[in-house]
């Protein structure tokens, strides 16, 4: 073939044809690509109901407010309930339950604040502008949904999250922008007793690292190897992998796997009888805020030292032993191993006569830090009549805490008109809705469908023909104009009314036989 890379022609002329033609051509495929078959369009919405179903699996067609208080995951809805610009201003905060987010404020800014406790739904109270309705509970006066200004549960606290604000550092979250990992404390205490409220934190703010400091050690990592580069050292560079690569926990600061849960300094210092079990069994070493403060190490108890002075012991006598004769190592190690056995013992012995605060450090370190716990760390918390006061306030050192849950959502396939009706499939609902109509209206329905099907058919008969793709145009100039014919559609409604209205015994006014009526309703 030759080439027509040299031709002067335009393009649309090399391929046979006018340009006309050609442009002719670029329509139809352009309108190809962007149309799609009615069996296409349908497995696109199924298939966007499953991933919906996938994201939302809960129902939501039951508010929380009934249940009381409950440790839930909450909302903040910012279109309902926008805070100041001027922190400083006065705000009510509020925050609803995940049914109200959904179906009261499905299309509001919202902020996922996770998981809170002892919270009740604030969706139609007094904290919300009286515009704002809970479309979920009845109101006790009419007995009809919806409901807007009731008094809203005393026992609710708030802090920065409800504002969209988090961590020390109190910076505003932002979804797409914001990288790396936060942690929610435990939450030991209200912002009211000194507490964080459950506030979600930036690990270097809990090291008292600046945010952004990855950026600041990268550029300094980069810069040395730059320079070493420059003075010929051969240097391999670190290959990025993900979000974890480019924003690493800081120094200081545990790895995740490490760790279950972590009380923050705030709480911390709120209830500082916590602060003697930092480095005790279940619990990990303090993380200091600032490093460069005066920090103590805590003192030994004297079962600890006792242990710990024995090891030492030991491991000089195995060194000095080596010595000796192999006859004469082995017969140490023997008596060594079972003199520390024998300590040991006693020490267990020792240990489970004593109450578990005996067993703690003598005194607490000193500084500002975080307490990281491991998963079994309520079990060496000390439960004496001597400590046990300092639990009760806070039932989730106690035991671990169940989260409520709204009951799954029912699938589509399985719903059969019974299942909520914000979370089934919309043919489900369709045809849930069509056979809890009385009759007459059902009939009418199904013969203004079958005249309107009767119509699209016929205007998309040509297209069939032509094997012409139809056009977003298209669709919308048909409709336009089929706006302007409902006579017909009237008169198929008014025949199913006579049909009706006759006993269904195929006669009605104008007709002796009543065909159509008999043949439309066998469609249907």
């Amino acid at each position: 073939m030759s080439s027509t890379a040299g031709s002067d022609r335009p393009a649309e002329t090399l391929n046979g044809g006018t340009p006309e033609q050609s442009n002719n051509r670029h329509r139809e495929s352009f309108a190809s690509q962007n149309s799609q078959t009615a069996k296409e369009f349908i497995e696109s919405q199924l298939q966007l109901e499953a991933d919906a179903r996938e994201i939302l699996p809960y129902s939501f067609d039951s508010c929380t407010q009934a249940l009381g208080p409950l440790r839930q995951t909450l909302f903040s809805c910012l279109t309902c309930n926008p805070p100041p610009e001027n922190d400083a201003d006065p705000y009510t905060p509020a925050a609803v339950c995940y049914s109200c987010s959904i179906s009261c404020h499905g299309e509001h800014t919202l902020v996922e604040l996770f998981n809170k406790r002892n919270f009740v739904c604030d969706c139609g109270t007094r904290r919300f502008p009286d515009t704002s309705i809970c479309t979920l509970r009845v109101d006790p006066q009419t007995k009809a949904k919806g409901v807007h200004s009731q008094p809203p549960a005393e026992g609710n606290k708030y802090n920065h999250n409800f504002r969209n604000h988090f961590c020390a550092c109190d910076e505003e979250y932002n979804t797409h922008e914001e990288k790396g990992t936060m942690f929610q404390c435990l939450g030991l205490g209200t912002v009211e007793t000194g507490g964080c409220g459950e506030d979600w934190w930036h690990p270097e703010c809990l090291v008292g690292l600046p945010r952004g400091w990855h950026n600041t050690a990268k550029e300094k990592e980069t810069a040395s190897e730059t320079e070493a580069k420059s003075q010929g050292i051969d240097v391999k560079t670190k290959e990025e992998n993900g979000d974890d690569e480019d924003y690493p926990l800081p120094p200081g600061f545990p790895g995740e796997d490490d760790f279950e849960t972590f009380i923050c300094y705030k709480c911390l210092n709120a209830n500082p009888w916590l602060k003697r079990y930092a480095g005790t069994k279940g619990f990990l070493s303090p993380v200091y805020k600032n490093r460069d403060s005066n920090e103590s190490e805590p003192k030994r108890g004297s079962d600890q030292a006792k242990l710990e002075d024995l090891g030492k012991s030991r491991k000089r006598k195995a060194e000095d032993s080596e010595v000796d004769e192999i006859q004469d190592l082995k017969k140490t190690k023997v008596e060594g191993q079972d003199r520390l056995e024998t300590i040991q013992e006693e020490a267990s012995t020792a240990e489970a006569s004593k109450h578990k605060h005996e067993l703690l450090p003598l005194e607490a370190p000193s500084g500002t830090f975080s307490l990281f716990v491991k998963e079994d760390f309520r079990d060496h918390l000390c439960r004496c009549s001597d400590c046990f006061h300092h639990l009760v306030p806070h039932p989730q050192l106690r035991e671990e805490e169940e989260t409520y849950e709204p009951p799954l959502s029912e699938d589509g396939d399985e719903a059969n008109g019974t299942g909520s009706q914000g979370t089934r499939s919309l043919l489900d609902r369709g045809e849930a809705a069509l056979s809890n109509i009385d009759r007459v209206r059902a009939i009418e329905g199904a013969m203004v469908y079958n005249h309107l099907r009767d119509k699209v058919k016929a205007f998309l008969k040509p297209f069939a023909e032509s094997g012409q793709a139809v056009s977003a145009d298209d669709i919308k100039s048909y409709f336009e104009k089929l706006r302007g014919d409902d006579m017909a559609i009237r008169e198929a409604g008014g025949q199913a009314s006579t049909f009706s209205n006759n006993g269904g015994d195929g006669k009605d006014d104008d007709h002796e036989g009543g065909s159509d009526s008999r043949k439309e309703q066998s469609g249907y």
